[in-house]
């Protein structure tokens, strides 16, 4: 649940917001919807109450041809609901109850054991518990098949998954939370980069905003621009961002490539209103990717 507001309030402060949107979320979602519309084959594994908001979520995820089949249903606990305050400058508070996701235990994940088996790239988010994630990027890497973590929302994570991780696509807020660096340009997330790295991660890559992104992998680094944009709204930026690179790496894409997709998609992203309804497609990643001659290197 969104609503639209000039200013973000202060502790103890009302303000009066504008537009208010009420539509299905949550970073495994974003995620699953962005690869499908960006062109990836995508099975979805998670939990929702069995209630208004996971029958919505359900059919919704079947309109946009994300498999559903690993969509378990908790009796007992309601679907998980965030409330969002978006200001004038895509700047925004997000509150989190995350209600039935907490419940995704081991034995469903072993009922999705196939499905990660045969996938091209596992795409893991940490609203799923911890050990429930650990549990599925085991048997994900044991099967040979990356695993990409997206570290949000920011905790603490047991040394075993930064070892299992192929990638890990943290934000500078959460890079800044995982090694401790005051993550604030290029110069400190490299440092932030190459202390994940000494944890076990393979390839890091730390998503900086406006600035682009930075990648460390074979102890070489790679910057990549972000795209010009008009910032109207950065909720769910970082979830296409993870979902574009999933999506590219099951292509067989080159890392570099990757992030090139993954930057055109997030900037269609924060120049729209709204979570969902933002994320790009396919066509329209490419055709920022390869513009017209003519065409102005900014998005209108």
């Amino acid at each position: 649940m969104t609503i639209q507001t000039d200013v973000l309030p202060q502790v103890g402060d009302i303000v009066a917001g504008g537009k208010f949107r009420i539509c299905p979320g949550g970073k495994g979602a974003n995620e699953a919807i962005a690869a499908s519309r960006l062109g990836g084959s995508v099975s979805l594994i998670t939990k929702t109450g069995n209630d208004l908001f996971g029958r919505q979520a359900k059919q919704m995820f079947s309109s946009e041809g994300i498999r559903t089949d690993y969509i378990f249903s908790d009796a007992n606990n309601p679907s998980g609901v965030a409330l969002i305050m978006v200001n004038n400058a895509g700047e925004k508070y997000i509150s989190l109850a995350q209600g039935s996701i907490t419940t995704l235990s081991l034995e469903e994940i072993d009922k999705t054991r196939s499905e990660i088996m045969d996938a091209k790239v596992l795409l893991i988010e940490l609203e799923t518990p911890i050990e429930t994630a650990l549990y599925a990027a085991r048997i994900a890497s044991e099967s040979g098949v990356p695993v990409i973590i997206n570290p949000s929302p920011q905790q603490t994570l047991p040394d075993e998954l930064f070892s299992l991780a192929s990638i890990m696509i943290p934000n500078r807020s959460e890079a800044s939370k995982l090694t401790g660096v005051d993550v604030n340009d290029f110069d400190s997330a490299e440092e932030a980069a190459r202390k994940l790295a000494d944890k076990g991660v393979e390839t890091v890559i730390i998503t900086m905003g406006h600035r682009g992104a930075l990648m460390l992998r074979d102890e070489e680094t790679h910057i990549i621009e972000a795209f010009d944009a008009d910032v109207k709204d950065t909720s769910g930026a970082g979830d296409v961002f993870c979902a574009a690179v999933c999506v590219a790496i099951s292509e067989n894409k080159d890392l570099l490539s990757a992030m090139k997709m993954a930057s055109a998609a997030a900037a269609l992203q924060v120049s729209r209103d709204g979570m969902m309804d933002a994320i790009p497609y396919r066509y329209e990643v490419e055709r920022l990717l390869i513009p017209p001659p003519d065409a102005p290197n900014k998005l209108i």
